[in-house]
């Protein structure tokens, strides 16, 4: 597991490419040392309901929350955010350089014994790389 979840405001449909926006986490993602390849899944999700600072229709947000296992150090951690958030940060620079963007990206750890999962993946790909 790491999971990305992206969520934006929908207003940046018409600037916003989000399929490369979740091909350039994906793949910043994967070259983390400590995210397994086989549990890197990214998402998004447009929001059409928000509200945001003085409400002017221009204001727009795009906010990354990325779920990892417990247990990887604080400053693996950090880093691993520090480069997301890096990647991030540049993808949407054409957008925030012209337009009320509010960008934010926050890492969560999951309790282990509060998680349940169960896949096939890393034997597909196994097969594959064969």
């Amino acid at each position: 597991m790491p999971h990305q979840i992206i969520e934006y405001s929908d207003n940046l449909a018409g600037m916003l490419h989000i399929d490369e926006l979740i091909d350039v986490l994906h793949e910043t993602a994967a070259t983390v040392e400590v995210f397994p390849l086989a549990g890197l899944r990214t998402r998004a999700v447009s929001r059409s309901d928000y509200q945001i600072a003085d409400n002017h229709r221009d204001n727009g947000f795009v906010h990354v929350v990325l779920r990892i296992a417990h247990g990887r150090p604080l400053d693996v951690r950090q880093a691993a955010g520090e480069k997301i958030f890096k990647a991030l940060c540049d993808f949407l620079e054409p957008i925030s350089s012209s337009s009320p963007l509010a960008i934010s990206f926050e890492m969560q750890e999951i309790d282990p014994q509060l998680r349940w999962k169960k896949n096939n993946l890393r034997d597909y790909l196994a097969k594959r790389a064969n």
